[in-house]
């Protein structure tokens, strides 16, 4: 009876053990089809940013590249014609550059200060104010455009990148306000009341102790406002123009040129050149991205 019962229970263990491998047969066989559906469009356009315009005419958009060849990126960034001005991408990338950092480092302090706020030095009302600016986090930026272009045309910032900084600070607040309130209520108010019976104040009280305990959250906020301003395009479309258009904006203009020739090279080209950039912050920055969300998520 025992041999029975232990081959008995050894082939229950073996049929288990068989499921078990065809179950994660499954399991990994569905991530990795819907791996490749989500990779297999990048692989097109990386490939075609290093094939020759006329192998692509001749194979297809859907082919191995004969040739490597990094004449398209050139081209791409010196000489290339989009926007009415034939100088590529380069002037495009550096003005969203020079819009995205400034308006990430900007909104994500005032965003810190305004989280510390309305944490830590709650004052009648900064409820409902909180409420009220929680309504930027649903708002459509569609709704922005009328209002916002009057505000740019009356302080001269029309077709400029200080313009959208401007906007981009304004509209981001709501985002980092929110971040680094939640984050913010975690931390013991005995703490701040500690530090205020020493005689610290209000700054003192961000720079000693809020700050400190911050990099979490604002590397989240970082990478959020970041990744979010750089590929947004509907107010650099509407509100620029030209040589001042950000790379977003140019790209939208690239893809919807009346040439009935398309340079697919040198438009893949293009298209990863203004990749590159949040491409790299998340590589860089991801896990530190999980990481405070996470900690945000358990406190």
């Amino acid at each position: 009876m025992a041999e029975v019962a232990v081959a008995a229970f050894d082939a229950e263990a073996a049929l288990a053990s068989r499921r078990h491998f065809w179950s994660r047969v499954a399991i990994y066989g569905l991530l990795g089809l819907f791996a490749a559906i989500y990779l297999i469009p990048l692989v097109v356009v990386v490939l075609n940013s290093f094939r020759e315009q006329a192998d692509i005419a001749r194979s297809g958009l859907i082919s191995f590249p004969r040739s490597f060849r990094l004449d398209a990126w050139t081209q791409a960034w010196n000489t290339y014609c989009v926007a009415g001005t034939c100088e590529g991408m380069k002037r495009n990338f550096f003005n969203s550059l020079w819009m995205t950092i400034p308006a990430t480092v900007i909104s994500t302090v005032l965003g810190a200060i305004n989280g510390y706020i309305l944490s830590k030095w709650r004052f009648k009302g900064s409820e409902i104010l909180f409420t009220c600016m929680l309504l930027g986090v649903f708002m459509p930026g569609q709704i922005a455009l009328m209002p916002w272009a009057f505000v740019l045309g009356k302080l001269g910032l029309t077709n400029s990148t200080y313009g959208l900084i401007l906007v981009h600070v304004i509209q981001g607040i709501s985002f980092t306000t929110l971040f680094c309130r939640n984050y913010y209520v975690s931390i013991p108010d005995d703490l701040i009341k500690a530090a205020r019976i020493d005689g610290a104040g209000f700054w003192r009280i961000f720079r000693k102790i809020i700050l400190p305990l911050s990099p979490p959250i604002l590397i989240v906020t970082v990478i959020w406002q970041f990744t979010g301003i750089w590929n947004e395009y509907l107010f650099g479309v509407v509100f620029t123009s030209g040589v001042q258009q950000p790379i977003t904006a140019a790209l939208v203009a690239l893809t919807a040129s009346g040439t009935t020739a398309r340079a697919y090279d040198v438009m893949s080209a293009s298209v990863l050149i203004g990749a590159l950039p949040p491409l790299l912050i998340y590589l860089f920055g991801g896990k530190y991205f999980v990481r405070g969300l996470t900690q945000g998520a358990i406190k």
